[in-house]
């Protein structure tokens, strides 16, 4: 669907929100669309740039970090007038399983596990809605909700249809 004077994700950060919110419905799915296929190929764009920019720099990203004794971290080199700076972050992950043995191990000599471990219990929100009620009236008062920020999504009738 075309629409005379359509507006375009490139004059839409120009108009004063007013304006944006007196747009037709067509005009603003269209201008969601249209933002929508150029944020998929804008981070396609930077996905492709990141990969190119690993296999330039990345060998002697990894050359400097042997040097400095480092598996990971930030270092900096130098192209021409440029400074790269080339970050190679820890990513940690833990063995629940495990966690949880030694937590009772230390439960069991006797000291705190808390001045070791964060503890962060969680109840699926699925989980609860399928409890019996009298267990979900004893953890609810335990429970609050929230909400996260709203999102609309607008489809042109004939989309619907299809």
């Amino acid at each position: 669907m075309t629409l005379p004077n359509h507006t375009t994700f490139q004059n839409l950060l120009q108009m004063p929100v007013g304006d944006v919110v007196a747009l037709p419905a067509e005009q603003l799915a269209l201008l969601q669309q249209d933002i929508e296929e150029n944020l998929r190929r804008a981070k396609l764009a930077k996905d492709w740039l990141d990969g190119a920019l690993a296999l330039k720099y990345g060998e002697r990203a990894a050359a400097l970090r042997r040097e400095a004794g480092k598996d990971t971290g930030t270092i900096r080199l130098a192209d021409g007038d440029v400074t790269v700076i080339a970050d190679l972050p820890k990513k940690i992950e833990w063995d629940q399983a495990q966690l949880s043995a030694l937590v009772e191990r230390i439960r069991a000599c006797g000291e705190d596990p808390a001045e070791y471990v964060s503890t962060e219990l969680k109840v699926s929100e699925r989980a609860f809605t399928a409890w019996p009620e009298p267990i979900r009236q004893l953890f609810a008062p335990a429970r609050t909700v929230g909400t996260g920020k709203p999102t609309f999504r607008l489809s042109l009738t004939s989309e619907v249809s299809r």
